[in-house]
């Protein structure tokens, strides 16, 4: 299956939420090319951001299992290489 490189913002509202994040994005540590965190202090909430490359399923898999986590909020996008 055709690779694609993606890419997830992931905005975390509830800190109770982030061992079950942490553990679910380690799960897929193969797709992962890049991992970007911010802490928002002065409105108690966090940005993660990541890069991706994957199959779609593989992405899919992962964005799948993020929104179902209470007290995150995400938006995915993926990228096709034109040439193919």
């Amino acid at each position: 299956m055709e690779k694609r490189i993606g890419s997830v913002i992931i905005l975390v509202k509830e800190k109770t939420s982030t061992q079950i994040l942490n553990s679910t994005i380690s799960r897929y540590s193969d797709i992962i090319i890049g991992r970007q965190g911010i802490p928002v202090s002065s409105s108690g909430y966090g940005i993660i951001s990541l890069i991706l490359e994957g199959t779609t399923d593989q992405i899919g898999a992962l964005t799948g299992q993020l929104g179902r986590i209470n007290g995150i909020i995400l938006k995915s996008a993926l990228l096709r290489d034109k040439d193919n």
